[in-house]
């Protein structure tokens, strides 16, 4: 049985945790919102790019382009964005679940491109294909590193080293609600469109002006939405960890304190009767 000083340093020691863990929790919180006003602010731009290219493909038949080239599929390119840190829940756990099992389908190699050290670190020690890597500020992910990721990626297409290009990504719905996610980048496949043009486009500049212009943006896009999606994921897992475990060391200092409540009774029950029985044995002398 512990002794009530050996209670005490534990109890100690779960206020420290304590803590931090609220400290945590109020700055994943704070951020939290930042991100989640950075993904409803991008995702009209992201839906209004692919309505433009379902007007385009309604229009008629495109002209070709590297980045809608469909060719057979020998190897896979596929990006896997996770975190730099720990301490969010299962967020990193889903999502290398999720590229570990799209792995584990794949008919042909597979080479990743990883964002944050946690799907590196993870892949790496078991002797995966990682083509690059990339690390985002542990203030969540910035236009700059999807325009890093954006490159590496759409190099490795247009040279042909890779057929297609797949991203696994948590998709953001709330704090409490994060969805691992696979979706195909490339080749491009201009969405279906939801209403029709009238005939056939006449475009101003060039067709294939338009598109040199139009899909590098539709894939950065798609990337950047990605990663901003992650980076709200990443918040609310860690946000809703950190809530649990402030909790959780809560009510263990009150298990403990209580414990240690009945210990420092027991001590002076014994002590009081270690007093009164050697009352006793002195009167009766």
């Amino acid at each position: 049985m512990a002794t009530l000083k050996e209670i005490r340093i534990r109890i100690k020691t779960a206020k420290n945790i304590q803590q931090i863990t609220k400290a945590m929790k109020l700055v994943a919180a704070a951020r939290l919102k930042k991100a989640t006003d950075r993904v409803l602010e991008a995702r009209p731009y992201a839906d209004k790019l692919k309505e433009v290219m379902g007007s385009l493909s309604a229009g008629g038949e495109l002209p070709p382009h590297p980045l809608m080239e469909s060719r057979e599929v020998k190897k896979i390119a596929l990006i896997l964005i996770t975190s730099d840190r720990g301490l969010a829940g299962a967020y990193n756990t889903s999502l290398i679940r999720k590229a570990s099992d799209f792995l584990k389908d794949a008919t042909v190699p597979v080479t990743l491109v990883t964002v944050g050290k946690k799907g590196t670190q993870f892949f790496g020690k078991r002797g995966y294909d990682i083509h690059k890597s990339f690390t985002v500020p542990s203030s969540g992910a910035r236009l700059e590193d999807a325009v890093e990721v954006t490159r590496t990626a759409r190099g490795l297409y247009e040279s042909g080293e890779v057929d297609a290009v797949f991203v696994v990504y948590s998709k953001f719905f709330s704090a409490i609600r994060q969805v691992a996610t696979s979706v195909q980048l490339l080749p491009i496949v201009a969405p279906e469109s939801t209403g029709t043009t009238g005939g056939e486009i006449e475009f101003e500049p060039s067709a294939e002006a338009l598109l040199d212009t139009l899909l590098p943006r539709y894939f950065g896009t798609l990337i950047w939405q990605a990663m901003l999606e992650s980076t709200a994921s990443e918040f609310g897992a860690r946000m809703t960890a950190m809530t649990s475990a402030t909790d959780n060391a809560g009510k263990m200092i009150s298990s403990l304190t209580l414990k240690a409540n009945r210990e420092r009774q027991a001590s002076i029950t014994k002590e009081i009767l270690e007093v009164v029985g050697g009352a006793e044995a002195l009167k009766g002398r």
